[in-house]
């Protein structure tokens, strides 16, 4: 529980920054939790306006197979953490799309490899610059002192962030 304790900390050249009852972890994390949920939503209409429309999970496979290509069907659901019938039926639409490819591996007769075909890897390459744009676009609202100061917080967050969270491989790896 907070207290109404006010407590001074030195801060900037010629600035102190005073923590009130608001400042404690549990405060910042509703208000952290709010900016990741519109931060997420501003991510998902961005990546809607690129020139496919993709769900979550698709572009989440591909991203995937971005990341690691040629892994086969069995890897591709343990990394995004779904049944391999549900895998198979998004690398069916994906291909039918024509952003997946399906190749036998070269060294095992029953292993099928998956890769992003290169309009796969053209559309994430437009979801991603599509995400840039408005996220610039939020940023820009915000003063360069703001900028910074997000910056700066992104930064020390990330470099506590815990281990073994997918895509993770320790404190403050990018």
């Amino acid at each position: 529980m907070e207290s109404d304790v006010f407590v001074t900390h030195p801060g900037g050249p010629g600035e102190e920054r005073v923590e009130g009852p608001g400042d404690g972890p549990e405060a910042v994390a509703v208000e952290i939790a709010d900016a990741v949920e519109n931060l997420a939503t501003l991510w998902s209409l961005a990546a809607q306006d690129a020139a496919l429309r993709l769900s979550l999970h698709q572009l989440r496979a591909l991203r995937t197979l971005e990341a690691a290509p040629g892994v086969n069907l069995t890897a591709l659901a343990e990394r995004l953490d779904i049944g391999l019938p549900t895998a198979s039926r998004l690398c069916d639409r994906l291909e039918a799309a024509g952003l997946l490819e399906r190749a036998l591996h070269p060294h095992k007769r029953r292993e099928v490899q998956l890769r992003l075909t290169t309009h796969g890897r053209r559309v994430l390459g437009d979801v991603a610059a599509h995400r840039r744009q408005a996220l610039a676009a939020a940023l820009a609202a915000m003063r360069p002192a703001e900028r910074s100061a997000l910056r700066r917080g992104l930064r020390a967050f990330l470099a506590t962030r815990p281990t073994g969270l997918p895509g993770q491989d320790g404190p403050g790896t990018p």
